[in-house]
C-alpha cells in the first residue's frame, strides 16, 4: 500500500480517535521521557499527529511551538478546527521535504505505515531535520526481522512496515545518532518505541 492509500484507510475511522472511549494518555508518559533529554525549546514536529492534539497540547504546554503532519485529509481537517492556532500539513511523509529544522521530532504510531523500502531514506530525512541536540521519539513494531504486513483489525486494510529493532538500530548509529532509550512498553506485545538524540 502506498501512503495516499492508508490516509484513504485513516480517512474512513477518524470516529475511534473522536469518541470519548479513546485514552488521550496514550503515549503521553512517553513524551515527557523522551522531553527530558531536550536541552533547548524551539519548532517542534507531529509526524502523523491524527486529530487528538494531545501531543501537540502537550508540546505547547512544554515550551514548543509545534506543527502537525498526516497523510490523512480528514485527520487534519479535524485537528485544524480543534488547534486553529496551530500549523497542520497534509502531506505524505514520504515526498514532504523538511525544509526546516526542529528540536523535537514525534512519530507515534505512524511512521511503520510507510513502504519497507523506504523507511531508511525516510528516518534518515527526518534525523537531517533535526537541529544539532535535537530529539526523535519513534514508535515501531519490534521484530527481530525486518518486514510487512497488511491487517483489517480497524476496518479497512491498513500497511505495516518495520526495519526489526536491530535494523532501527544500526541506522541511527550509521546516522551518528546517540541512542537514549529503547523499550517495549506494552509487553508481551511488539509495539516498541525509541528516543534518539542528534548530537
Amino acid at each position: 500500500m502506498k501512503p495516499i492509500d492508508i490516509g484513504k484507510a485513516y480517512d474512513q475511522i477518524t470516529h475511534r480517535w473522536t469518541s470519548d472511549t479513546f485514552n488521550l494518555e496514550n503515549g503521553i508518559a512517553q513524551h515527557k521521557k523522551a522531553l527530558n533529554f531536550v536541552k533547548h525549546k524551539g519548532k517542534a514536529l507531529d509526524i502523523g499527529c491524527g486529530c487528538t492534539g494531545r501531543f501537540i497540547e502537550l508540546l505547547k504546554a512544554e515550551g514548543f511551538a509545534p506543527e502537525g503532519l498526516d497523510v490523512s485529509a480528514e485527520m487534519i481537517n479535524i485537528a485544524k478546527a480543534r488547534q486553529p492556532d496551530v500549523r497542520f500539513i497534509h502531506a505524505d511523509i514520504c515526498q514532504y521535504p523538511l525544509d526546516e529544522q526542529y528540536m523535537f521530532i514525534t512519530a507515534w504510531d505512524s511512521i511503520w505505515h510507510i513502504p519497507l523500502t523506504e523507511q531508511t531514506q525516510v528516518l534518515t530525512n527526518i534525523v537531517n531535520g533535526l537541529c544539532s541536540g535535537g530529539v526523535l521519539i519513534f514508535s515501531f513494531g519490534g521484530t527481530t526481522e525486518a518486514g510487512s504486513h497488511t491487517n483489517s483489525v480497524m476496518g479497512p486494510e491498513v500497511y505495516y512496515s518495520s526495519l526489526g529493532t536491530n535494523g532501527f538500530l544500526s541506522l541511527f548509529q550509521s546516522l551518528g545518532c546517540v541512542v537514549r532509550h529503547l523499550e517495549f512498553d506494552q509487553y508481551p506485545e511488539i509495539h516498541t518505541y525509541l528516543i534518539i538524540e542528534k548530537p
